[in-house]
């Protein structure tokens, strides 16, 4: 249940029995920030996520965005904005300091960018993707402290709200298209409509 401490974007939360935590599970274009002991999950294609904290407040935010920029004005973007990385940063900070974080203690932890979508009509996304991440983060003088980018697999990201830690899961084998499917039919859905509304563990 959202509480005055909890800012969402279109997430489904439920409870992860592994981690005995209830969980929040972002898609494309969404984010979810909390002050609660909570887990904060998303699977990553060429799509990138930043995990942001203040560890002082322990305010948290996870966002998952397509593409890098859009040439539109946030008022022209009627809708979900966040889809693009310019956006999904600008929200995912501004929610936060409303929540009582302090900008120049907030830190970033950054993952994706997989080289997945083969035939992509946008010369890989995922490179530009974490590109944009970085510079964005460098400019705003938030510094990066662990990423797990590039490469060639999805992951799954699991990012504990309260301690900063974020376990990322390389999907080496996925014996379904989901994840790239996914992608495409967001890709898609980005290009043709109107704009509206192992375990490596990172301490």
């Amino acid at each position: 249940m959202k509480t005055e401490f909890e800012q969402v974007l279109s997430p489904s939360v439920y409870y992860d029995r592994n981690f005995s935590l209830e969980a929040a599970k972002i898609l494309p274009g969404e984010y979810y920030t909390t002050s609660r002991d909570m887990l904060i999950v998303t699977v990553l294609g060429s799509c990138v996520a930043a995990c942001l904290r203040d560890p002082v407040n322990n305010i948290s935010g996870m966002n998952h965005f397509m593409l890098p920029e859009t040439g539109e004005s946030l008022a022209a973007l009627n809708g979900l904005p966040t889809r693009y990385g310019t956006y999904a940063m600008e929200m995912l900070i501004n929610q936060m300091l409303k929540m009582g974080a302090q900008r120049n203690r907030i830190q970033a932890k950054i993952f994706g960018g997989g080289k997945v979508l083969h035939g992509f009509t946008v010369s890989d996304v995922g490179a530009r993707n974490v590109a944009f991440v970085k510079r964005f983060l460098e400019l705003e003088n938030i510094p990066v402290v662990a990423e797990d980018l590039l490469d060639i697999f999805p992951r799954k990201v699991y990012f504990f709200s309260q301690t900063g830690r974020v376990l990322v899961k390389k999907l080496r084998s996925v014996h379904n298209n989901t994840i790239i499917e996914r992608e495409k039919d967001y890709s898609a859905r980005l290009r043709y409509q109107e704009p509206s509304g192992d375990v490596e563990l990172f301490s």
